[in-house]
């Protein structure tokens, strides 16, 4: 490149570039030096990008003693800044430029880069490594911002940019690889989706106040990222499309406390597989419309609720479900919304050591079979938690029933354990054949299928006593056996009671006609209250 061929603008760049000296080209007037206003500005105002290129690869030399650098600020840059496969070994920081093209940096090696509060028609950076900082702060980037396989060494800064790139990638960040922290706070935007998938961050992930939108498809897609400490997506984070988590691992703990998430009918945040060290907070104004799903993550502290808001409402076609827990381990489960659950929350072959609920936001549906838990809070009552198992959507399962017994019997509740296992023999029964119904209605009636012992005491006195007392009013007949007995109207009834053994009144003596029948019923009654109470006594024992 010929020096005489430079603008007055450009030979400025160039003779500050070896001392590495910023070269400011704006006004003066902050609503003139937009970016957005460059179809405005001068000619005095316009570098080449191929002036750019040349000083970034080598066609100037540093003054001894100088660090040398392009920093240029208030300029439109115009024609195509491409270093692709590029070795820069010299800072670039660029501040309120306008680009008429996309930079291209694809696979090129470069020291820090800052392109600051700028506007650029897209920004292709894929597989480059950046030796130090990325800084894209206040930057207003369409058409995409391309970092897919790149890898910075230090701070990636997104904060306050806005990525426009409707119906598209807005960011392209696939198996991107960053040292440091990720930034995209403070106002950041983006229209389109932000790719993060198999990116690793080796300190934080900041989405604190970013509002994300991407409503027909996912707004942030980041299955299998792997961050070292904590991802914030609070602070008034929004998201209009689908957040994927799947797959993700967190060293730290994961923030949406505050967060707003809507997709209708459709998955709001999809955290299936996802695994955080620590806590995850999707609490404290945490608003989602569509499904929330943590299937098979595993929380190693907490997974907090507390004060939000779920909702999936159902449709005429299908009910459809707000969150979904199945097969989550978790220490603490903290399900505390601020409201009911509008839509069915599964909580299927779930593990959790504490779970923490309140009946008023249990929703109208669940699914619980599988569900294990070490302790709950509130434990509250049998009855309140049997309308907890009955809110089951595949209706009746033994397992639910049988470890809430267990709970209750954990913490010395043994009679709330038998009202429950009583009302599982109860609800069985309902989807049992006639035939095992009647047997079951017996086995209620009598003893209470074996968990209310003392309800065949009270048959029993009852029986004994109408007997005593017909056949005290009515003496049977006394049979010729040679014997000349002394009638005993209650041991006589309890000799017809018991269907084993004898007291010696029953052969004794026949009663006739209706008093014949009145005996043969008691005879009946005593043989079916034995058996139950056997099957009663049978089915308790195996359980204890």
């Amino acid at each position: 490149m010929r020096i005489e061929d430079l603008s007055q603008a450009e030979h400025t760049l160039w003779e500050a570039f070896t001392r590495g000296e910023a070269v400011d080209l704006s006004s003066g007037n902050p609503a003139f030096d937009e970016p957005a206003q460059s179809d405005r500005w001068g000619s005095d105002r316009v570098v080449r990008a191929e002036v750019l290129v040349a000083l970034l690869v080598g066609a100037q030399e540093p003054e001894p003693g100088q660090v040398a650098a392009v920093r240029l600020t208030g300029a439109r840059i115009v024609g195509s800044l491409n270093l692709g496969h590029a070795d820069v070994t010299v800072p670039l920081a660029l501040t309120g430029c306008s680009f008429d093209e996309a930079p291209h940096l694809y696979w090129a090696r470069l020291h820090s880069v800052h392109i600051m509060r700028c506007r650029l028609p897209g920004l292709v950076a894929s597989g480059a490594r950046i030796d130090g900082h990325l800084w894209l702060e206040g930057s207003h980037i369409s058409g995409g911002l391309w970092l897919d396989g790149a890898h910075i060494t230090g701070i990636l800064n997104l904060s306050a940019a806005h990525l426009s790139n409707p119906g598209g990638d807005a960011l392209l960040a696939d198996r991107l690889n960053v040292d440091a922290n990720v930034y995209c706070d403070t106002g950041f935007t983006a229209d389109g989706e932000v790719r993060l998938p198999g990116a690793t961050v080796g300190g934080q992930l900041i989405f604190r106040g970013a509002k994300l939108r991407n409503p027909s498809g996912a707004a942030l897609y980041a299955s299998r990222l792997q961050v070292a400490a904590n991802v914030f997506c609070d602070g008034g984070f929004t998201a209009q499309g689908e957040i994927r988590l799947r797959g993700a691992r967190v060293g730290g703990y994961l923030s949406l406390v505050g967060a707003v998430l809507s997709h209708p009918q459709r998955t709001a945040l999809n955290a299936d597989d996802l695994a955080v060290d620590t806590d995850v907070y999707c609490s404290d104004g945490f608003n989602a419309t569509g499904t929330v799903s943590f299937s098979g993550a595993h929380v190693g502290g907490q997974l907090s609720f507390q004060g939000a808001r779920l909702a999936n409402p159902s449709t005429l076609e299908q009910q459809s479900v707000a969150l979904s827990l199945q097969r989550l381990q978790a220490e603490e489960l903290l399900l505390r919304p601020s409201e009911q659950i509008d839509g069915i929350v599964e909580l299927a072959y779930a593990k959790i050591g504490l779970l923490r609920d309140d009946p008023a936001t249990w929703p109208a549906r669940m699914q619980l079979d599988g569900l294990s838990y070490e302790s709950l809070d509130q434990p509250l009552t049998a009855r309140q938690r049997l309308d907890w198992l009955h809110r089951d959507t595949d209706g009746y399962q033994p397992q639910p029933y049988e470890r809430l017994a267990q709970f209750y019997r954990s913490i010395g509740l043994d009679a709330e354990g038998r009202s429950v296992l009583l009302a599982k023999q109860r609800d069985r029964r309902a989807i049992q054949n006639p035939p095992r119904k009647l047997w079951g209605l017996l086995q209620d009636m009598t003893v209470g299928y074996g968990y209310r012992p003392f309800r065949a005491a009270m048959w029993l006195i009852t029986l004994l006593a109408i007997g005593t007392v017909v056949f005290q009013v009515h003496q049977p007949a006394r049979l010729d056996t040679g014997q000349n007995p002394h009638f005993n109207a209650f041991l006589f009834t309890m000799d017809l009671l018991l269907p084993i053994g004898s007291l010696g009144q029953e052969g004794l003596f026949a009663p006739k006609g209706v008093y014949l029948w009145i005996a043969d019923l008691l005879v009946a009654a005593g043989f079916i209250l034995g058996l139950t109470v056997a099957a009663g006594a049978t089915r308790v024992l195996s359980r204890d």
